[in-house]
């Protein structure tokens, strides 16, 4: 199979003032579509060309860094772009709350806590809320484009749910090296009905 550029669910300008729309084209039209691209050139007339993105992540250390790099900045931004919304569903519900709650004490100090983890990303990566193999949450960072499916993280691994791109170019246009005013402003296009549903799948599975 080849992996394709998925659709983005909004307009360039759907997610500004927290957003540009700027940001937004150049994020998904040049830096998604050149992960996309190099990742199909990368496993083009080989095995992995049959396997769907997930056996790719979970096998990554076995390829090159050309399939980890770009495996990684296709899946990683397609759950960015899912989870981010225009008019999104601000509060979490049902029993991601309260597993939330139990580990962190409140949705805030969990939040203050994916603030903390994110600052001290040194460099470009990824901050992730996912689901360990056990079952539990759990969050953390990882750097580049890996993220906590891929077999190169030999602790803690896992199935994200919500992931918050930390590259310089999915914020610096409108917010400079202020990182943490970008972090602060996604809470308010964080959709979380869209990760409750990521969760309640996982919840099936495992």
């Amino acid at each position: 199979m080849s992996f394709t550029l998925p659709q983005l669910p909004y307009a360039f300008d759907a997610l500004e003032p927290h957003i540009d729309a700027k940001t937004m084209e150049i994020h998904y039209s040049k830096h998604h579509q050149a992960y996309t691209t190099n990742l199909n050139n990368a496993i083009e007339d080989t095995e992995m060309k049959s396997k769907s993105i997930e056996e790719l992540l979970q096998s990554v250390s076995s390829y090159s860094p050309a399939v980890r790099n770009n495996a990684g900045g296709f899946y990683n931004h397609n759950l960015f772009w899912e989870i981010l919304s225009p008019t999104p569903q601000k509060e979490v519900n049902g029993i991601l709350r309260e597993k939330i709650e139990q580990k962190w004490g409140s949705i805030e100090e969990f939040k203050t806590y994916m603030k903390q983890v994110s600052m001290a990303r040194f460099g470009s990566g990824w901050t992730w809320l996912y689901v360990k193999y056990n079952g539990e949450i759990e969050v953390t960072t990882t750097a580049n484009q890996d993220n906590p499916m891929m077999d190169t993280n030999l602790t803690d691994r896992g199935f994200p749910i919500l992931g918050i791109d930390l590259w310089e170019h999915a914020y610096y246009l409108n917010y400079q090296n202020m990182r943490a005013d970008y972090l602060d402003a996604l809470w308010e296009i964080i959709d979380w009905k869209k990760v409750e549903e990521k969760y309640a799948i996982l919840q099936g599975i495992l």
